[in-house]
């Protein structure tokens, strides 16, 4: 960690004492975060995997949706990153009632690629209901642990089973019969931990501090993941070529998801008020933030120093936002894009009468109510325009799960430096799946409050006119409620008014506050966070692409060189409106990909809006919107085939 010893300032916020959230704290805040009798088959049974993959592939765990997987899927997971293995996860579960069908994906990669891969190599089969077409989809040489009661017809002759008596297994722990389910998972744990040489000290070790609450609970877990083990040593004769072995590339590092990282950078950048209403893949970013909150910004006489309010829609939420924004609080909410829509009325007001606030919105499918538990990049479009009228909004575009902490913390002195509401565009892959990531780096940068008027200064001034464009940025001056002095009081309007916030209809006094907002918007390019180049900068080729898209497109460019010889630049947008730099890498190159994951190829159509028409013909569109987080392959194929029908 870094700045030991340094405390976050908050001082500058009204009604909010001096916090003491210093390295100390800190690092216990981060280190917190990590912390989440049958026959077996015989060779002749079953083939022998021909090739030795080591430390390169994906497990998916089959089971269905309420069976309880998740905490045995996560400490499979660890316990594979605890070896030093690059991973990741990812849960595709349904948004419907429990019982459906949910897959949890690990890949493990030496290399450290953590994007989606398009095949499974083993299969943990839990669900009878998907067995038979899981099994399908295994590549040839690929391996299925599965409950020897499911019925799986003609086996397939390129495959390896592993049949395991589950519930003889779970019987044996002596779990009561309510909890027998639960543990069922854990003694797939053990199963795969044994058929992959995961290391069982660091296992057990994961399980007690996943269940550190209760060690009785904690004794069970782990007798159930032992009896697993035992059993794949004893019963299971190894035939695949799946292993892991240690590493060194995970030292360091921590798993975190996007929507806790959100959290902790809002915390970070002093956020006092918070209003929400609960949508599914945003609902976290709050109870994480809830929980936070309790815990570090609450002061020694019990005092809670924020608000966190849940309000009866999101319309109400973003309003909430608003009027704490108003009143000199640094407030948010969190929601996903139908949640966005109720908000129009609401950003249209926050941009017109230019009202700070942030809105971190969890992207998930649409239209409607879309596919709630699947992932695009969807609202890029409708959020760059929220609200009717000539509107434009300062998107943030986090790329990892550390820049959901860092640009969190941003996105706050964006918005009070433009006085205007800032969205954090998420998604639910990077929002509420496990993430690899480089410890977060303690805050030590000021928090930044803009241009804001005390009453020494409006003394010295001698006048204070609202709306009037001082500085020639179209950034006017503000005062605080509360603020002594006469001179401090105005009206704010959502409708026409002059530049002293005075009623009116004048076409000259609305054109020329309309002129100044756009001069606003193009000063928000100085502040917004710069775009990320990868390569040369000399190569024909350029990709563009944000948000979790980036995984996939580091893989495929590694993918195109190795494959196909194709060299490529890779600017990684993180920010609306666009800077310079992105004016300038496309110049500087022949063709353009634009990665994104939703049908129209809406970055684009936002970048070909601000880019000069022979500039903009460059432009090509990748686009993913099939609701899982895109792989390496679909661009890697779309890119080849693209330069060979060029040739």
């Amino acid at each position: 960690m870094t700045a030991a010893g340094v405390k976050r300032d908050f001082s500058c916020l009204p009604d909010h004492p001096q916090n003491s959230i210093g390295a100390t704290r800190w690092k216990d805040l981060s280190m917190a975060t990590t912390n989440l009798e049958a026959e077996s088959l015989s060779a002749a049974d079953s083939i022998v995997h021909p090739k030795k993959l080591v430390n390169d592939f994906t497990i998916q765990v089959a089971t269905v949706n309420g069976s309880g997987s998740q905490s045995a899927n996560s400490i499979l997971l660890r316990g594979i990153f605890r070896m030093g293995v690059p991973v990741s996860g990812k849960n595709l579960f349904p948004s419907n009632i429990a019982g459906l069908p949910t897959w949890f994906l690990i890949r493990a990669n030496r290399d450290g690629w953590v994007a989606r891969k398009g095949h499974v190599d083993l299969l943990i089969a839990l669900n009878p209901e998907t067995v038979l077409d899981d099994i399908r989809k295994l590549p040839a040489g690929g391996a299925a642990i599965y409950d020897e009661s499911f019925s799986i017809g003609d086996r397939r002759a390129d495959v390896v089973y592993y049949p395991v008596p589950f519930d003889q297994l779970v019987a044996a722990t002596g779990a009561e019969m309510k909890v027998r389910k639960l543990i069922k998972n854990m003694v797939y744990v053990g199963v795969a931990a044994q058929l992959l040489a995961i290391d069982m000290k660091g296992l057990e070790n994961i399980v007690r501090q996943q269940f550190a609450r209760k060690a009785a609970v904690a004794d069970l877990n782990w007798k159930a993941v032992q009896l697993g083990f035992d059993y794949a040593a004893s019963s299971l004769t190894k035939q695949d070529g799946l292993v892991v072995e240690p590493m060194n590339a995970t030292q360091g590092k921590i798993i975190i998801d996007g929507n806790a990282a959100c959290a902790m950078g809002a915390m970070f950048a002093g956020v006092t008020v918070v209003s929400w209403y609960p949508i599914t893949p945003s609902t976290s970013v709050v109870e994480d933030l809830i929980k936070y909150m309790k815990k570090y910004r609450v002061e020694k006489d019990g005092k809670a120093t924020f608000a966190i309010v849940q309000a009866e829609d999101e319309l109400a939420a973003m309003g909430m936002v608003l009027g704490a924004g108003w009143g000199g609080a640094r407030s948010m909410t969190a929601t996903s894009g139908p949640g966005i829509s109720l908000m129009a009325e609401f950003a249209g007001l926050g941009y017109f009468a230019e009202i700070p606030g942030v809105v971190i919105d969890v992207q998930r499918t649409g239209p409607s109510t879309g596919l709630p538990t699947r992932t695009q990049q969807c609202d890029i479009a409708f959020i760059s325009g929220l609200s009717h009228g000539d509107t434009k909004h300062v998107m943030l575009l986090p790329g990892s799960v550390k820049e959901c902490f860092e640009l969190a913390i941003e996105a706050f002195d964006v918005a009070e430096m433009l006085q205007t509401p800032v969205f954090i565009l998420s998604d639910l892959d990077l929002g509420m799946n496990n993430w690899m990531s480089e410890p977060f780096e303690y805050p030590e940068k000021p928090i930044n409050r803009g241009k804001v008027l005390n009453a020494k200064q409006l003394e010295e001034l001698g006048e204070f006119a609202r709306y009037k464009d001082v500085d020639g940025d179209g950034i006017p001056y503000r005062t605080l409620p509360g603020t002594s002095h006469p001179k401090a009081a105005y009206f704010t309007r959502g409708t026409g008014k002059n530049e002293r916030a005075l009623y009116s209809e004048r076409p000259e006094d609305y054109a020329q506050n309309m002129q100044r907002l756009a001069r606003k918007f193009e000063t928000a390019k100085t502040m917004v966070p710069k775009p990320v180049l990868k390569g040369t900068g000399k190569e024909k080729i350029g990709i563009i692409a944000f948000g979790s898209s980036d995984p996939a497109v580091l893989e495929s460019r590694d993918q195109l060189q190795r494959e196909a010889r194709i060299a490529t630049d890779y600017l990684r947008l993180r920010a609306y409106p666009f800077t310079q730099e992105v004016n300038d890498f496309v110049a500087r190159h022949e063709t353009i990909f634009v990665v994104e994951q939703n049908r129209d190829g809406q970055m684009r159509n936002l970048l070909k809006t601000d880019l000069d028409a022979a500039e903009a013909v460059k432009l090509h569109s990748i686009t993913y919107f099939a609701g899982l987080p895109i792989e390496a392959r679909v661009i890697t194929e779309a890119i080849t085939k693209f330069e060979g029908a060029r040739k």
